[in-house]
């Protein structure tokens, strides 16, 4: 596997998604992501259960700035805080969970839903433990399960989204990081637990494609300042010019032949 830290990437001209597949060869293959989903072309499965999400606050433990986003890291050294059901064949350990976004409310999305770009989405990344760790897991097609949820701005914002942003402050800069204990990311979910599905990769190199993707039909409700606050954070570390980091969303990539299906009519 190629370290991702080998070959610098990011979201820019020089070094973002339309270069990428130089270094990380497997970023033109053919199960990429994020995709569009247009209700045109998705099959409804009748055989497709719930998902059911059970976290420990307690494994919730930094958060930080590594410059391409920011990220909220819990203990997976057990089933502590697990994702089931639903396409899933098992049980999966939450690892990370992190979010991209636009530099404006209009766009920051990287799947889209019939056209439909939204202002950012939060992926919660977990793993299949019945591989040795997680590197081991990130090299097989069940590998990694990803649940999506878009953030769409409006006049009524969740209010759990305050605690992440509430330390926004503490990781302005790259490489910053900070105690982040005690925090359940299952008040982030929507009502609906309506979802699509389909086999994918990572949206960031090396852009293994390992990932069931589980991607929420309801957004989430933000507000203008909250995405602000994301864009608030600079992708250069404290000693270097204050840049913002902003648009680190990757464009869609061809579905191919690949069925993406829904748990709902």
């Amino acid at each position: 596997m190629i370290n991702p830290n080998y070959y610098p990437w990011g979201y820019d001209s020089d070094n973002g998604p339309d270069q990428w597949h130089k270094n990380y060869p497997i970023a033109k293959g053919h199960h990429q992501s994020p995709i569009e989903i247009n209700n045109k072309e998705v099959h409804y499965d009748r055989s497709l259960l719930p998902w059911f999400a059970s976290y420990d606050p307690g494994a919730a433990k930094t958060i930080l700035n590594n410059g391409k986003t920011c990220r909220v890291v819990f203990d997976d050294s057990f089933d502590r805080s697990v994702l089931r059901g639903g396409p899933l064949p098992g049980v999966y350990r939450l690892r990370q969970l992190h979010f991209h976004w636009g530099s404006s409310d209009d766009h920051g999305s990287e799947h889209v839903v019939n056209g439909v770009r939204y202002a950012g989405e939060l992926h919660l990344l977990h793993w299949n433990p019945k591989y040795s760790n997680y590197l081991d897991a990130v090299r097989r097609t069940d590998g990694i399960a990803v649940l999506a949820i878009f953030l769409q701005v409006g006049k009524t914002p969740k209010p759990e989204m305050k605690r992440i942003l509430e330390e926004i402050n503490a990781i302005k800069t790259k490489g910053k990081e900070a105690p982040f204990p005690n925090f359940d990311p299952s008040i982030l979910f929507p009502k609906s637990h309506d979802y699509w599905t389909y086999h994918g990769s990572f949206t960031t190199p090396p852009c293994e494609e390992c990932i069931t993707w589980i991607v929420l039909r309801e957004p989430i409700i933000v507000s203008s300042d909250q995405m602000a606050k994301l864009r608030s954070l600079s992708k250069n570390a404290e000693n270097e010019p204050e840049l913002p980091l902003v648009d680190n969303w990757r464009p869609t990539q061809p579905r191919h032949y690949r069925m993406v299906s829904a748990s709902f009519l």
